[in-house]
């Protein structure tokens, strides 16, 4: 595969894939039946035959359903079609199709469900912007108060297919089929939920119509940073795989160290956590192959810049249970301003974020290198109260937008975690299962992310091929994982994941 197959097209650039695809040679009424065939297929795969009620939009994609309802007729399936619209004022091929309809039509209303054992909804596509309603919101929601099956064309009519945010009423579907290419809106929240399977299709679409479009959002597969993956080489050394400097808290010692032995399980050559004297014991007692560096009993600001004068560190993760209690908080912002002004790639998470609330704009002036930052939903809202959710920005326009204000790489955690890039690049990643909403799992995934800075890759595929790693060994693991297992079965993971590679 290449990256182009994970790319994620908006519903303005789906329509100027049709567009280019027309213009290429491909005609729409082509298009349309190759479309709607394909849900025909896919629903005969997944269902036994039954009394089917088609729901047909206004729209294109009330057009792929007098497709749909033509194939299924054909294969014998009872079929009601029940159209909302003007079919005088739908597309040519639209027309063209549901002049081929060989059945009767009726008004859409929620009595037409009676008897129906499954329902496909065509009403609306992935580029609907208005909310749902009038008769459409109540068939939907008489769609939701049935329980029936549903399969939807494209998205499930309602949501967005750029935000994944739902537009006043969804039905949701058991099955979504969607062609050439997903949209965000199919893997961020409440969309993933609300598509149900996804099943993606080809419908002759020519892969070239991808060079004409502005293509910055992508699914997170191995694909796209494979070939920036830094395996260690037979003439190198430790001293070539970097070097990690982890800022260690007084009082939770646990998180730290489980970032530092991410950072040494997905290679790093070197890893040393800077701690209070006082804690010294617990963290040398515990770390066998990390260098243990204490920072003197109180602890101070310059202790920790001294350290950082050491230039064989080439990565910096601040956050980790620094801790935010009485003098700490000070500390922590005066360790985060001393590393961002010595240059040095850094990965800012928890506490490190978290002490920036009241004045997020002096951690944001600071930051003018490589820097990953990695907040959890409250984390952002203290740090971009104008960007939290109930400023009625979708998530994916979020983390963009907090990207472009710092010139960071924001990795903003979640079921759908997303990877955003100062200069408009996004990465949505969708393997993590629910077993990571787990204490100490943020802290392995900075550990990885800090662990593949010190080894060459960039910010933002470091982040991504984190984030990755970090839902395939989740995954691997599953019921019953603590954020203990994680790093230690990562070894598992990346020896499959250079089998591949090879």
């Amino acid at each position: 595969m290449t990256p182009n197959q994970h790319a994620l097209l908006t519903p303005q650039q789906m329509t100027q894939a049709d567009q280019a695809a027309v213009v290429a040679g491909v005609p729409a009424f082509r298009l349309m039946a190759a479309a709607g065939n394909a849900v025909a297929e896919a629903i005969r795969a997944r269902w036994s035959k039954r009394p089917v009620l088609v729901m047909a939009g206004p729209g294109n994609n009330g057009g792929d359903g007098f497709v749909i309802a033509e194939q299924l007729r054909q294969h014998g399936w009872p079929v009601t079609l029940a159209f909302m619209g003007q079919i005088d004022r739908m597309s040519e091929e639209a027309q063209a199709h549901a002049k081929a309809w060989q059945g009767e039509w009726q008004s859409l209303s929620p009595m037409q469900l009676e008897g129906a054992e499954l329902v496909v909804d065509a009403l609306f596509g992935a580029g609907l912007s208005r909310l749902i309603e009038g008769v459409a919101y109540e068939m939907l929601e008489a769609v939701v108060q049935s329980g029936l099956p549903v399969c939807a064309v494209d998205v499930p009519s309602g949501l967005d297919g750029t935000t994944g945010q739902a537009l006043g009423m969804v039905a949701k579907a058991e099955l979504t089929v969607t062609f050439f290419r997903k949209k965000p809106g199919h893997l961020i929240w409440p969309g993933r939920f609300l598509c149900g399977d996804l099943l993606l299709c080809d419908i002759g679409i020519p892969e070239s119509v991808l060079k004409g479009l502005a293509i910055n959002i992508m699914e997170n597969q191995v694909d796209l940073w494979r070939q920036d993956y830094p395996w260690p080489q037979q003439n190198g050394h430790k001293f070539h795989r970097g070097h990690v400097l982890i800022y260690g808290g007084q009082w939770i010692t646990g998180a730290s160290r489980l970032s530092a032995r991410a950072s040494q399980r997905v290679g790093a050559g070197l890893v040393s956590l800077a701690v209070p004297e006082i804690s010294w014991p617990i963290y040398a007692a515990s770390m066998l192959s990390v260098m243990v560096k204490p920072l003197g009993k109180n602890q101070s600001e310059q202790a920790f810049h001294q350290v950082l004068n050491d230039s064989r560190f080439n990565v910096v993760v601040i956050g980790p249970g620094a801790g935010l209690d009485g003098k700490d908080k000070d500390r922590v912002k005066q360790a985060v301003l001393g590393t961002l002004k010595c240059g040095r790639a850094c990965v800012l998470d928890a506490d490190a974020l978290t002490a920036f609330s009241e004045q997020p704009e002096v951690l944001f002036s600071a930051i003018h290198g490589p820097c990953v930052l990695t907040p959890h939903e409250g984390e952002f809202a203290r740090l971009f109260p104008h960007l939290s959710e109930p400023s009625g920005k979708d998530k994916l326009s979020r983390a963009k937008q907090a990207a472009h204000e710092t010139g960071a790489v924001v990795l903003l955690k979640g079921a759908d975690t997303i990877i955003a890039s100062p200069d408009g690049r996004a990465i949505i990643n969708t393997n993590a299962p629910a077993e990571l909403a787990t204490g100490g799992a943020g802290d392995v995934l900075a550990g990885f992310i800090a662990g593949l800075l010190a080894q060459g890759m960039t910010p933002f595929y470091a982040a991504a091929a984190a984030a990755w790693l970090h839902g395939e060994v989740a995954n691997e693991i599953g019921v019953g994982l603590i954020a203990e297992d994680l790093a230690d079965a990562l070894p598992n993971v990346l020896q499959r994941l250079k089998a591949y590679q090879d």
